[in-house]
């Protein structure tokens, strides 16, 4: 079984030996197993650090190198009326921490009927799509830190309802 171990930094002219292809919800774990395009099992065990996007390259722990295409998936595409109202949407969404992803015109988000509902409510057309799904890493996607990766792109962060340190 391959192993995947660790990110590598990329500038996307080095050809890859493989695609490794996940939905949203794999490219936030940091250990779990897959398949890659050409169906061989792999084990990844990456150290902490962002969410895997799409055009990332990781390493196996034989050299080779693998390239992450964000999968397809099944979304809700919210739209407006006029920019204001996606704003209103948009902050209606992130009030409840949804992870979304900012189009010209649109936002996306994971397909959930209850979120659907209250975005009708507000007057969102919305209507089911299916993409890939690169949300926005958050507020504090370059200027807020966490030890190792001071020089990597933000990472969506999981609200688990405990204490707010704000020492980070």
């Amino acid at each position: 079984m391959v192993e995947i171990v660790d990110r590598v930094e990329s500038n996307g002219d080095t050809p890859v030996a493989a695609q490794l292809e996940l939905n949203f919800a794999l490219r936030q774990k940091r250990q779990f197993s897959a398949k890659l395009r050409s169906g061989a099992e792999v084990s990844v065990h990456l150290p902490r650090g962002p969410v895997l996007r799409g055009g990332d390259r990781l390493l196996t722990s034989d050299g080779m190198l693998v390239e992450v295409i964000a999968a397809p998936e099944a979304l809700l595409q919210v739209e407006a009326s006029n920019p204001g109202e996606l704003a209103r949407m948009a902050y209606h969404l992130g009030n409840r921490h949804v992870a979304v992803e900012v189009g010209a015109g649109f936002l996306r988000i994971a397909e959930d009927a209850v979120l659907q509902q209250m975005l009708v409510g507000l007057g969102a057309t919305v209507r089911r799509v299916v993409a890939a799904f690169e949300p926005e890493a958050g507020a504090y996607a370059f200027g807020h830190r966490h030890g190792e990766d001071n020089n990597r792109p933000g990472r969506i962060h999981e609200y688990n309802g405990g204490p707010a340190t704000g020492s980070q």
